[in-house]
């Protein structure tokens, strides 16, 4: 098997097995009394989950410098559509 078609074989199979982990992970934590950190750890598995897909799946890092800035606007107002909905939720 060629260089090539290894890579193009290993990196999305390591990746999925990475995004397995992780799911176990999350999965197992949710069942764990950790307190406060709880909401931080899982913020920060799903964190990792998105970056693998973003940077592996839909090739992030090999796109054009404006398609990377339209992912980034496209989860800044995603923050600022749950940071205004969950301070609306809070003054009700």
């Amino acid at each position: 098997m060629r260089k090539e078609t290894r890579h193009i074989v290993l990196v999305p199979v390591l990746t999925w097995v990475a995004l397995l982990v992780l799911l176990f992970t999350s999965l197992g934590y949710a069942y764990w009394h950790a307190g406060p950190a709880k909401l931080v750890v899982g913020l920060g598995i799903a964190a990792i989950k998105a970056s693998l897909i973003g940077l592996i799946f839909m090739e992030l890092r090999k796109s054009s410098g404006l398609v990377r800035m339209t992912a980034a606007a496209g989860l800044t107002w995603l923050s600022f559509l749950f940071l205004l909905s969950f301070a609306d939720f809070l003054t009700r």
